[in-house]
């Protein structure tokens, strides 16, 4: 097994720092890091088991109908993982909303079951979607962590205060829309100088 296939997801072509993708739950769901972290567990919970059992069917899937074989793979398991946050944290469910359903067409998933699951082998396609699934996550938590702490001046994460109210006056922008673009520009200039990607 290759490591680079697990490395390179996660700096040089992180999905959404280095090749921009999944930018729509992206900058939509890092308003709170109790957010990023439970769009980070689905995501890798799809991609990871979507692409493996892509990897092992792929002999058997039509080329003609492999697009739409893809999505209603990947389809089953976004239904389990809503059916899971629904029913073991319902607020969080409401939090994540039009965004959890819409991981079966997210650009990062399919473009993986297409571009690498669909083409090799099992084990290669385990680091694969585990190195993107450590990037997106690292992605959206680091977002979510910025915004969440300049913009409210604290950390909270199921309803524990993990960093107390470190600003006297947070930049309640840092929340809205305008924010998430902010902190994604700045962290992909910061990416870009240091030449990571």
């Amino acid at each position: 097994m290759k490591l680079q296939e697990f490395t390179k997801g996660i700096l040089r072509k992180n999905p959404v720092l280095g090749l921009v993708l999944g930018l729509c739950p992206t900058l939509a769901i890092t308003t709170r890091v109790e957010n990023a972290l439970g769009m980070s567990l689905a995501f890798t919970f799809v991609i990871v088991l979507s692409n493996l059992l892509i990897s092992l069917l792929k002999r058997f899937i039509p080329r003609d109908v492999r697009i739409p074989t893809f999505i209603v793979i990947i389809a089953s398991f976004v239904t389990i993982v809503e059916m899971l946050i629904h029913g073991y944290s319902p607020s969080l469910y409401e939090q994540l909303g039009i965004f959890l359903p819409l991981i079966t067409v997210n650009c990062i998933v399919l473009g993986r079951a297409e571009a690498f699951a669909s083409k090799r082998p099992v084990s290669e396609t385990l680091l694969d979607t585990l190195g993107m699934s450590v990037g997106f996550s690292l992605s959206i938590l680091v977002i979510s962590f910025l915004r969440e702490l300049f913009g409210t001046g604290k950390i909270v994460v199921f309803g524990h205060q993990v960093i107390p109210g470190i600003l006297s006056s947070p930049a309640v922008g840092m929340i809205l829309p305008p924010g998430a673009f902010l902190v994604m520009g700045i962290l992909l200039a910061l990416m870009k100088k240091a030449r990571v990607v």
